[in-house]
């Protein structure tokens, strides 16, 4: 089950019509996400395997099983920052225990982005994705 900010971006996806509005709008959601310290952005946050620079530092809420994930993102990239708003949304507060169990490919897919990437940004987005599972486990 996606969080409700994640439905809200499949929503909006739904409605728009061309590949264009919608790369508009990936891009205007990581306009919309606040500024990474750049104190944060060093070498432990950089994610390897993305053509763009792409940093990501976890923000962990609670202990235990009330341990919440969150994380903080950003890249040089304007469509990179609207994917990592994308998968912001589809993370963030999740409990620590379900990060992992989350079908990343198969919610990215529902926007039909697995078909509208490139295959780099594609490759981008799984390192993405494995990095956040990580620092989740």
């Amino acid at each position: 089950m996606a969080s409700p900010a994640f439905e809200d971006i499949a929503d909006t996806f739904a409605f728009l019509d061309s590949w264009e509005d919608r790369y508009r709008h990936v891009i205007e959601l990581g306009k919309a996400m606040p500024p990474m310290d750049p104190a944060l952005k060093v070498p432990a946050t950089r994610v390897e395997g993305c053509a763009s620079q792409v940093w990501i530092q976890p923000m962990i809420a609670g202990q235990g099983a009330q341990a919440r994930f969150d994380f903080h993102g950003d890249s040089d990239a304007m469509i990179v920052r609207g994917l990592i708003a994308v998968l912001h949304a589809l993370y963030a507060g999740l409990p620590m225990d379900q990060v992992g169990r989350v079908d990343a490919a198969a919610e990215l897919a529902r926007l039909g982005l697995d078909q509208h990437l490139s295959a780099q940004r594609s490759n981008g987005v799984r390192a993405m994705v494995e990095r956040i599972r990580q620092l989740a486990a």
